[in-house]
């Protein structure tokens, strides 16, 4: 069975990128009827934080990426937190060492910074000099290097590592540049590649998508899968873990960059997923964004579902470039889901945005109609705050423009016509296409007359069309506005 994985760091509020990518897993599983696992690779307790575990959870939850087995839900191959799995690598690493693919290395970090120092003046790349390999013992406690050459002889028939990656096709790393990393900590702490390994073959890992820049990770990760292939083959192992995990296929995506082709970053906008939500974005239309980044559909439209997604997607059709993150089509994407959503849904979605307003000053139809006549403009839902801040309190704050279009006589004249108008949005149609034509035989275009109008009752010279403004608003409110713009256009 195909089973597949998401294995965030709780070091950050969930990155757009680190998003991208559980998708990718996602939908792969969804494609083949596999399984979506979510593990938290929490090794770093410093930099670990329960806040930020919370964060993921709540983003993938909005995203729809719902996990198959998870810390939170459990599972057969638990548990799915690394920090409760600290118990199983020195085991592990223990059998490397008596197989002889790790050793125990008692070097200082002056030591190794001596040995950087030296590489850099003979401009070399740095490999480890391996010259723990059957010293002595040390003082303290060592750390455990995997033996690279050990484990490159013992399975392959020369230095050079290749695999077929699923998205970039062949891949080769010579493994003389490698050197012996370090698996496990002085302190008893296991490092990424090790622990990623322990964990992807317990939990029965058969594919890998990530980002391209774990590609030299894969490299190392291959040989420890090997070597714990050979030591796990053990019937101790066997018993308590069942047969040796085959090596993973591998895939790496391609990263996903700014608009000016650097790193993306805070400086470039929202990354973090929750940031997107706080501001506004739709998660459908979210995923449906981050799925193009790399991926095409095969059909050309690209507003679809998740499951339409699903239905479509082969990782082999996934671009191996770089992707770039356009703020502009998202914001397009966006608006056109806030388009197609039903009222009392939308109605729902914009109330967290208007809490600075005191909605009980309009009843439940007025409400219905302001969000009717002001979603088309919307790019995100963060909008309606300020697209629709002159319908709540009693007056509004003139925009520079909206104060030059005031027209101290048109005004006059609307608070007296209006005064005996009946302010139904269908009446008013009528009674301002009369006003206009009243003010261009007095030589005031009608663009002028309706701009000194909209000016004078919301602050601007532009907005939702002004029958259905006013009559949300109500007449005793409108010519409030109105008799203090006319003071306002005489100075």
């Amino acid at each position: 069975m195909v089973r597949v994985r998401i294995a965030p760091s709780p070091s950050g509020n969930l990155h757009i990128g680190t998003a991208r990518t559980a998708l990718f897993n996602y939908l792969f599983a969804k494609k083949t009827g596999g399984e979506f696992v979510l593990r938290i690779e929490d090794t770093d307790l410093e930099r670990t934080s329960q806040e930020y575990v919370k964060n993921i959870f709540d983003s993938l939850k909005a995203l729809g990426l719902n996990w198959d087995e998870g810390p939170d839900i459990g599972g057969p191959y638990g548990p799915y937190s690394q920090s409760e799995r600290f118990n199983l690598y020195p085991e592990f690493a223990k059998k490397l060492l008596l197989s002889g693919f790790a050793y125990e290395c008692w070097c200082t970090p002056e030591e190794l910074e001596a040995e950087k120092e030296l590489a850099t003046q003979n401009k070399q790349a740095y490999v480890y000099s391996r010259k723990c390999i059957g010293a002595p013992r040390g003082e303290g406690a060592p750390a455990i290097r995997f033996n690279v050459s050990k484990t490159q002889k013992a399975f392959h028939e020369s230095s050079m590592l290749t695999f077929n990656d699923m998205v970039k096709g062949e891949l080769t790393q010579d493994t003389d540049l490698i050197g012996d990393f370090v698996i496990m900590k002085s302190n008893g702490t296991p490092t990424y590649n090790f622990a990623v390994v322990v964990d992807d073959m317990l939990m029965k890992i058969s594919h890998i998508i990530r980002g391209e820049d774990h590609i030299s990770n894969t490299f190392k990760q291959i040989l420890i899968y090997e070597a714990l292939g050979e030591a796990l083959s053990a019937p101790e192992f066997v018993e308590l873990y069942g047969p040796p995990q085959p090596l993973p296929q591998f895939g790496h995506l391609g990263m996903i960059l700014a608009p000016d082709r650097s790193k993306l970053s805070k400086r470039h906008g929202a990354t973090a997923v929750s940031d997107f939500v706080e501001h506004g974005y739709l998660t459908e239309a979210l995923v449906n964004f981050v799925a193009l980044l790399g991926w095409s559909p095969s059909d050309g439209q690209e507003i679809k579902s998740v499951d339409e997604i699903a239905a479509d997607f082969r990782i082999s059709e996934v671009s191996s470039s770089n992707s770039i993150f356009e703020y502009d089509k998202l914001n397009w994407m966006n608006s056109q889901y806030i388009k197609k959503m039903g009222i009392e849904t939308l109605k729902a979605a914009l109330r967290p945005y208007l809490a600075k307003y005191d909605l009980n000053e309009l009843t439940d139809a007025q409400y219905t109609r302001l969000v009717e006549i002001t979603r088309e403009p919307l790019t995100v839902l963060s909008d309606i705050t300020s697209d629709a801040a002159y319908f709540f309190g009693a007056g509004v704050e003139l925009e520079p423009e909206a104060k030059d279009a005031l027209n101290g006589e048109v005004l006059a004249e609307f608070a007296k016509q209006a005064a005996d108008w009946d302010f139904d949005e269908e009446a008013l149609h009528e009674k301002l296409d009369g006003f206009r034509a009243y003010f261009k035989e007095q030589g005031v275009k009608p663009k002028d007359t309706m701009w000194a109008l909209r000016a004078a009752i919301t602050g601007r010279t532009r907005g939702a069309d002004i029958c259905a403004v006013m009559a949300i608003l109500g007449k005793e409110k409108v010519l409030a506005r109105v008799e203090k713009a006319k003071s306002q256009a005489a100075l």
